[in-house]
């Protein structure tokens, strides 16, 4: 709860207690009683947030809570939700006062697009997200008022918010690291590959002058790859581009192996790695692969998912992550200069 005295836009708020204030001594009896029934609980600059307010935004919660709650316990949980649910109505009001004043609107479309977008990205139905707002007390209308609040916040905020949030490669691979990856404590020799075939149908092999050429161009574009690798290119994003081996939709991540495990050619090639480093081009039975040791030997580490398949989902995770406390950062600055009262 916040009160600027100084502000000057508290002073209209002011007058707009004292009259309803007043006029509930002037006022029939019914008036009266109409005003006591649907009572001011905070003023927010020139504008009130009545109980009925609170009461429709918080419906379903509240609706849960009575339904689930012990008996001795109903109260002081609807107390409390009654509290958060008017935190947020101050919070959607002063975004959509800030709005006005800027003259920035949100169209019924632009909330669709974003209700759909959030089925599309989550990959779920209409119905399944209206079960999960239900199991979390939330209606779907309520739920379509904070995307319409959000969007406000998103064209508020705009550059000002969006061009202080940075989100490195550094980040990305410390979320990954903390969250993809855990430890394997069996010597596990743990691989990226890639793979170049020549040998890749019947008339080939019956067709030496043919397989002669597939296998020159095999190797070629084997050592092409190779050569942007060792350059320092990302190898999973040339597994996913370029090799011929079903690893390529997990950018080359082919797990651990124990040498004992591999394939002899596979493990001349990687026996004598170091984490990170890459093998030289070898033959096999059908084409030409190389691999890099992500890591080998004692605590070495294993990932749950390829680095380039979750990078964008975790760059986007953090982005989000990073808006919101630039957000709540801009609301607390918005609240500072409001004048808002609870009453």
């Amino acid at each position: 709860m916040s009160q600027n005295s100084r502000s000057a836009s508290a002073y209209p708020a002011r007058i707009l207690v004292c009259a309803i204030f007043l006029a509930s001594l002037v006022l029939p009896p019914s008036l009266v009683h109409a005003e006591l029934v649907d009572k001011i609980v905070a003023v927010v600059n020139d504008e009130v947030i009545t109980l009925s307010d609170v009461d429709a935004e918080g419906q379903e919660v509240f609706r849960k809570i009575t339904a689930t709650s012990p008996v001795d316990e109903v109260q002081e949980k609807l107390e409390m939700a009654r509290a958060e649910i008017l935190n947020t109505i101050i919070d959607k009001r002063l975004i959509a006062q800030k709005a006005s004043a800027l003259n920035i609107t949100v169209s019924e479309s632009e909330v669709e697009a974003a209700y759909n977008n959030v089925l599309q990205r989550n990959r779920i139905s209409r119905e399944q997200l209206l079960a999960k707002l239900e199991s979390s007390g939330l209606s779907e209308a309520v739920y379509k008022t904070t995307l319409e609040s959000q969007l406000l916040q998103n064209k508020l905020v705009g550059t000002d918010v969006h061009a202080k949030i940075v989100v490195t490669e550094d980040m990305i691979q410390k979320h990954y690291d903390e969250n993809y990856t855990s430890n394997i404590e069996d010597g596990a020799y743990y691989l990226l590959q890639m793979g170049f075939a020549w040998q890749d149908s019947e008339a080939t092999k019956t067709s030496p002058a043919r397989q002669s050429a597939n296998k020159l161009e095999a190797k070629k574009r084997a050592e092409r790859i190779h050569n942007l690798v060792m350059s320092g290119q990302n190898f999973e994003t040339l597994a996913s581009k370029y090799s011929d081996l079903p690893s390529k939709v997990d950018g080359g991540d082919i797990g651990t192996f124990q040498l004992d495990e591999m394939a002899e050619y596979m493990r001349d090639a990687v026996s004598s790695l170091k984490s990170g480093e890459v093998s030289e081009i070898v033959e096999t039975p059908a084409g030409y692969q190389f691999f890099k040791l992500l890591s080998a030997g004692e605590d070495a580490v294993i990932r749950k998912a390829a680095y380039v398949s979750v990078k964008d989902e975790i760059k986007e995770k953090l982005y989000d992550e990073e808006l919101q406390k630039a957000y709540g950062q801009w609301v607390k600055d918005l609240k500072e200069k409001a004048y808002i009262q609870k009453l």
